[in-house]
């Protein structure tokens, strides 16, 4: 078996967007970093139900409801 393949296996500590931290082991960065979370179970709407706002870059979703609108109407007949 080869040496020195895989990553060293270290212990961080992870902090959530409300602040709350905890411990665990990972091979992301080095041993004692913290690892700032962006998304986690308690903004992201896959895990609070979708509560969050849809924000509209640009007409995005105006764009999207034009070209693909009618599909809908389509499938209630």
């Amino acid at each position: 078996m080869k040496q020195n393949t895989h990553p060293e296996y270290h212990m961080i500590t992870v902090q959530m967007t409300d602040g709350t931290t905890y411990q665990t082991h990972s091979t992301w960065g080095k041993e004692g970093d913290t690892l700032l979370l962006d998304i986690d179970p308690l903004s992201h709407p896959a895990w609070t139900g979708g509560r969050g706002s849809l924000l509209d870059a640009g007409g995005q979703v105006a764009r999207f409801n034009k070209r693909f609108g009618s599909f809908g109407s389509l499938a209630k007949k």
